[in-house]
């Protein structure tokens, strides 16, 4: 569980996608459907935080976007949190393959949208009001995914921020931490009230979850983003493959 957690850690600091790691470990070593993906959420919650803190200069001058869509992303994130509480632990044993094969995919095109959001380096933020009704209602519903299952979702919260045509790459990548602060608090406070989390697994997972993105981001930055995204990526298919063979 620390190891996974460690390259968990690793992984969210330069390519994001660690719930790909984490989460199989889980249910490999037993636990319910939902107490694996809850406990997963919990261990990986602190590394938003240490992704905003050091792209603090970049969205120092974001307040608008941090305020309405941190709001949104608070909202969506509680539905999320509902819906998967309320999902009977059966039927999200059975939704758990597409869903890690969709979060696989859209981790898959990533890179396409970082792209995109780099195309937009010499536009202008649009500020106009009816400019933000788009983007929220696509946070909104990139919340409730976020919420109820993580893996890929900063793929869709940068989908959000590239149609407001933002400027830098790092001030999307430090919102984005920041989005996922909000998404991932109210849920994680939800699944503990819901005794959802196995918390000798979660806290020994957090400690590795830190330790990983301090130091195993220098170690996955020597083998290479290519080379970790496609690791992420064979772990996602093989693992979501092998679920759904076992449940058909």
């Amino acid at each position: 569980m620390f190891a996974a957690a460690f390259v968990a850690g690793g992984i969210n600091s330069i390519a994001g996608g660690g719930t790909l790691v984490t989460f199989p470990v889980l249910l490999w070593l037993g636990l319910d459907p939902k107490v694996a993906n809850a406990t997963s959420t919990v261990a990986l919650w602190p590394g938003f935080f240490g992704g905003v803190f050091g792209f603090r200069r970049e969205i120092s001058d974001s307040r608008e976007h941090l305020l309405w869509l941190g709001i949104t992303s608070l909202i969506g994130g509680a539905v999320g949190a509902a819906l998967l509480i309320l999902t009977p632990s059966q039927t999200f044993a059975s939704l758990v393959p597409f869903l890690i094969l969709f979060a696989t995919l859209l981790f898959t095109l990533q890179e396409q949208v970082s792209r995109r959001l780099r195309l937009h380096e010499r536009t202008t933020s649009p500020t106009g009001a009816r400019r933000w009704v788009g983007p929220i209602i696509v946070q909104l519903f990139a919340s409730i995914y976020g919420g109820y299952f993580g893996a890929g979702n900063s793929i869709l919260i940068l989908a959000t921020l590239g149609l407001f045509g933002l400027t830098d790459i790092h001030r999307a990548n430090g919102i984005k931490n920041f989005l996922g602060i909000c998404i991932n608090s109210v849920a994680v406070l939800a699944f503990a009230l819901s005794s959802l989390v196995y918390w000798p697994d979660a806290l020994l997972m957090m400690v590795g979850a830190i330790a990983g993105g301090y130091y195993g981001a220098s170690a996955a930055r020597r083998l290479g983003r290519t080379f970790v995204r496609r690791t992420v990526v064979l772990i996602g298919l093989v693992i979501g493959v092998i679920m759904l063979w076992r449940i058909s």
